[in-house]
């Protein structure tokens, strides 16, 4: 995975972050994030990156079985030498029971609910306006990251027709 990419088209990477549930529900980019992707280079690869807050399971309905190649200490040499010879299964997280899942989900589409409506009701003001803005990223990029998360976390419900489950770019302007 690290050295040879020939036969994989995208890793999936979660950043598990040490901020409010709250800031990180589902597809949020809190703007003191914004930056990280290009620091890192990895918005250069065919990575798709997600942000998890630490107070969560950092496993969803999109990311299973996660492995922790990294962390405060740094590298994870023993997941990142299974990684390499393909041996890393063992070492992957357990997956949640259904039960462990679905309250999992009901309590993410809360949050994300509640931050859908807290970015619609500070969309106009101009101080919101003011610091969710940078490095590439407007405030639109806020309202959208908020819809397309709760509209994923919905249909994971079954309330909603599923397929918005991956990271996709909004729609180009014309």
């Amino acid at each position: 995975m690290l050295e040879s990419v020939a036969d994989m088209d995208m890793v999936d990477v979660a950043f598990v972050i040490n901020l409010p549930a709250e800031a990180l529900t589902w597809f949020a980019e809190p703007q003191s994030l914004v930056g990280l992707p290009s620091l890192l280079e990895i918005d250069k690869a065919p990575v798709r990156w997600y942000w998890r807050p630490s107070a969560w399971p950092v496993a969803n309905h999109l990311i299973h079985r996660p492995l922790r190649v990294w962390s405060l200490d740094g590298p994870d040499k023993t997941a990142l030498d299974a990684l390499e010879s393909r041996q890393a299964e063992h070492l992957r997280m357990p997956a949640p029971t259904a039960e462990q899942q679905r309250e999992q989900v009901s309590v993410e589409l809360a949050a994300s609910l509640s931050h859908l409506r807290n970015v619609d009701a500070d969309f106009w003001e101009r101080d919101w306006r003011s610091t969710h803005r940078g490095s590439g990223i407007y405030p639109e990029n806020h309202l959208w990251n908020a819809v397309h998360g709760y509209l994923d976390l919905l249909a994971t419900t079954g309330q909603q027709q599923p397929g918005l489950t991956t990271r996709s770019d909004p729609p180009e302007r014309t």
